[in-house]
């Protein structure tokens, strides 16, 4: 008798342990690591750039910095955008660059723990699983951890080094 095994392999979470910044996008929470945020600011209106993707919004000037602004919605294709009172621009620092994304949201801090981290299924298909390291779960709330170092240092990153040297 010849068994076949139908198990999937094992899937692990790239996400560690420790603090995670939750905003949200659309109907989903989203969850990066908080020692990548530098500050959280209302969304104000930006310097477009010519010849970006739709997903740079433009640059705006932090107290002498062109950071470049990138609006994760337009970049996750997550549907209609609208800017209201809520919407915020988390200003990261990644690898020694300053960059500014914009979400419908921020909710809080949470302090996440091994086990409640789990692997990115692979039916998740509104955003490049890539730039997923894992699944929180806090109490009923499912929080989508991003690598943001890896999508805000993937190829766009240097469309966006473009577009804050353009203003220089």
């Amino acid at each position: 008798m010849n068994e076949t095994s139908t198990e999937l392999p094992e899937q692990t979470s790239r996400a560690v342990a420790g603090e995670y910044l939750t905003f949200t996008l659309g109907k989903e929470e989203y969850g990066i690591d908080i020692l990548k945020v530098q500050e959280i600011r209302g969304y104000d209106s930006v310097t477009r750039i010519a010849n970006t993707p739709e997903f740079i919004k433009g640059v705006i000037n932090l107290r002498g910095t062109i950071v470049p602004i990138v609006d994760l919605r337009i970049r996750f294709n997550l549907g209609k955008v609208e800017y209201d009172d809520f919407t915020v621009v988390i200003i990261l620092n990644v690898r020694d660059r300053v960059v500014g994304i914009v979400v419908d949201g921020v909710s809080d801090v949470v302090t996440l723990q091994p086990g409640q981290i789990n692997a990115v299924p692979d039916l998740v298909s509104t955003i490049d699983t890539k730039y997923l390291i894992g699944l929180g779960t806090v109490g009923e709330r499912m929080l989508i951890l991003v690598d943001i170092e890896s999508l805000m240092t993937s190829q766009e990153m240097a469309l966006i080094d473009n577009a804050s040297t353009a203003t220089t």
